[in-house]
């Protein structure tokens, strides 16, 4: 099969929201202080890490260095927010200007799979009627994000290196692989063509130590706050750096969700609800 470009393709994913359905006691938590209503995993395409990387060490430079920020909590080196790295829920939005600007000069293309749930709940709900041993593990749906992000991306190039945010205090790197094993073993079946033999070279970091998880963070703030809050002016700035976005569970026109591309732009007036 004949590759697309030269390698390695490097992918950096990361979550906004998270795929908690229920406390401890078996709680609903969804629609609860705290417990977000949408989960979502994205992931950018980055040309030039290294490029984006050192930009992003000079913008934090120059702003820490500003007297702007002189006092600014959140910009104190003791506060492990700002100063350290760039996140966009903690950053002033003095500082997300800034760093929206950076990202949009770089050759990035973010992805993204959006779940509701309260259709996952539903789903949960449903099989335990059929199965009364099945636990819902919240893993389960960062899994399915993943095999479902990585659709048709793991056969057009030899090499990729895929890094993905450290998910709590547990190591999920196997879990993760195994996930991506899946999509690309599902999309040659899907194709009818043989599963690719590309090396994926995966790992876990944290975004202080990989700026383009920072990036994506970026990105994901802009699309969990277009489906939280409806606000999507932060979206439509970045949405000519998105390649697609899944909305897994708006199955209003079809069974596989709504796909929203360059050709057909995610607006608030078209989400269920909107």
């Amino acid at each position: 099969m004949k590759r697309e470009e030269p390698s390695p393709k490097h992918y950096f994913v990361d979550e906004a929201g998270d795929p908690v359905l229920f406390s401890g006691k078996g709680k609903v938590l969804i629609g609860s202080e705290g417990c977000s209503r949408y989960f979502a995993v994205g992931m950018l395409d980055v040309k030039d890490p290294k490029s984006l990387a050192a930009d992003f060490d000079t913008l934090r430079a120059e702003l820490l260095a500003d007297p702007y920020f002189k006092n600014v909590p959140s910009m104190q080196a003791r506060a492990k927010k700002t100063a350290l790295f760039f996140h966009a829920k903690n950053d002033l939005p003095e500082v997300r200007r800034e760093v929206f600007k950076c990202i949009m000069k770089h050759h990035v293309r973010f992805s993204a799979v959006v779940r509701d749930k309260v259709a996952v709940l539903d789903y949960v709900r449903s099989r335990n009627e059929n199965d009364v041993s099945y636990r819902f593990r919240p893993d389960e749906t960062y899994d399915h994000a993943v095999r479902r992000l990585f659709r048709d991306r793991l056969h057009k190039h030899d090499d990729y290196s895929i890094c993905f945010a450290v998910r709590g205090n547990s190591d999920r790197t196997n879990a993760f692989r195994e996930a991506l094993e899946a999509a690309r073993t599902n999309s040659a079946a899907r194709r009818g063509v043989a599963r690719s033999d590309a090396r994926l070279q995966v790992r876990a970091s944290y975004p202080n130590k990989e700026p383009a998880l920072q990036a994506v963070d970026y990105f994901l703030w802009a699309l969990q706050r277009t489906y939280e809050r409806g606000e999507d002016r932060y979206l439509q700035m970045l949405w000519p750096q998105c390649s697609l976005v899944v909305d897994a569970d708006d199955i209003r026109i079809a069974a596989y969700g709504s796909y929203y591309t360059s050709k057909n732009p995610l607006l608030l007036e078209k989400l269920k609800g909107g």
